[in-house]
């Protein structure tokens, strides 16, 4: 059994050709072939899709020993086989991936953060730099120089070198025997299997998005041709929709966003305050209108149809337990939470009540001689905890 043959390698554009089947798996649906153009997920860049006499490739991945598997969806006869790849995500992906060595070039040249990982999806892909942080307008300048090296149409090329004899490699490769490499004239020179356009020119236009701190290093998410297209469009469609509930031009368009969340803040901070405000005069009033018990205490239970007990729920029970003989329970079935509050008069020790009753429920919490509070693994634990406290 031998090293698949690799059709891509010298041919990144081809999208049909003829093979011999080599080895089927028992339930027919893995198959190796004497030669292939489809591409193996391999070094951060997905698989191809396609077909195998018409029968859908699922899925393409490497052997360790460098075999080819084309998993399918449906067992595929023996004999001859005419193979066939989904050409526009091909090529797609020959934009992503040389674009990707076109910027991690410009990154390292220009600011000397060199790439350290790499990923494309289907819908964006991302380098990683080794580097704790990048300013914004070293994304803005390494962006432009990328698209003007675009604009330049450079060739890239592809070549075989044996390792020992491979020189000027943006980054050194521990791989020994004949290596492929990848040139972008007088920009960069690396040794990759990946599937490359012939020119710069057909990367398409390049945009960086967004960057996040990973592990010590920075992410750049990135996005080329068709997608940068697709992506500039749908990120202009949505500003202009913002301008449009604005009335607005779409320059405009942060400027008044900043000054509406600023206003919404300075409303809910407004709305916070009255009602904490409201929450202190309805516990009085709530203690007012409740009778003792047989205990001589008045017990109020807040139960809430779901959401977790907030500040104006622990107002409330303050405001409730200020007055004497007060005890103020608050429950919600989602989170499975209860909330403890009583007057100093009661007798009643809410952390020391309330503490070993949730342990014998699975639940956990505690606290002090006025407040205690809980989270229960249930909505029926909360039901029995209530009852448990046998107020």
């Amino acid at each position: 059994m031998g090293v698949t043959s690799r059709l891509y390698y010298t041919d990144s554009y081809l999208s049909q050709f003829e093979a011999a089947l080599v080895s089927v798996s028992a339930d027919g649906l893995e198959v190796e072939l004497d030669r292939t153009a489809f591409y193996p997920t391999s070094g951060g860049q997905l698989f191809d899709l396609g077909s195998l006499n018409s029968i859908p490739v699922i899925e393409v991945s490497e052997t360790e020993d460098g075999l080819i598997l084309h998993r399918l969806a449906s067992p595929l006869p023996p004999g001859p086989v005419l193979g066939r790849i989904d050409y526009a995500r091909r090529f797609d992906f020959m934009q992503q991936h040389s674009g990707q060595h076109l910027l991690s070039a410009i990154f390292e040249s220009m600011f000397g953060f060199k790439t350290v990982g790499v990923h494309m999806g289907e819908t964006s892909s991302t380098v990683d730099l080794g580097t704790g942080s990048i300013r914004r307008e070293q994304m803005i300048a390494a962006e432009s120089r990328v698209n003007e090296v675009v604009f330049e149409n450079r060739p890239i090329s592809i070549g075989f070198k044996d390792a020992t004899q491979a020189e000027g490699l943006r980054k050194a490769t521990d791989r020994t025997g004949q290596l492929r490499i990848v040139t972008i004239e007088g920009c960069d020179r690396s040794a990759c299997g990946g599937t490359h356009v012939r020119s710069t020119g057909e990367i398409g236009p390049v945009l960086l998005r967004r960057q996040d701190k990973i592990r010590g290093n920075v992410r750049i998410e990135f996005l080329c041709g068709l997608r940068a297209v697709r992506r500039a469009r749908q990120d202009y469609d949505t500003l202009d929709a913002t301008a449009r509930i604005f009335n607005s031009q779409l320059d405009d368009v942060p400027a008044l966003a900043a000054s509406s969340f600023e206003q919404a803040r300075e409303a809910e901070k407004s709305r916070k305050k009255l009602a904490l405000e409201l929450a202190q005069l309805r516990g009085r009033q709530l203690w007012e209108a409740q009778p003792a018990s047989a205990s001589g205490r008045r017990v109020y239970i807040d139960a809430h149809p779901s959401g977790p007990l907030d500040d104006e729920t622990r107002a409330l029970a303050l405001s409730y337990t200020a007055q004497p003989g007060a005890v103020f329970v608050a429950s919600s079935p989602d989170p499975p939470t209860l909330l403890l509050a009583v007057s100093e008069d009661t007798g009643i020790h809410a952390g020391n009540l309330l503490k070993p009753l949730l342990a014998e429920l699975g639940g956990r919490g505690g606290g002090n001689a006025r407040t205690a509070q809980g989270s229960l693994p249930s909505p029926e634990a909360v039901g029995a905890l209530i009852k448990l406290l046998n107020l």
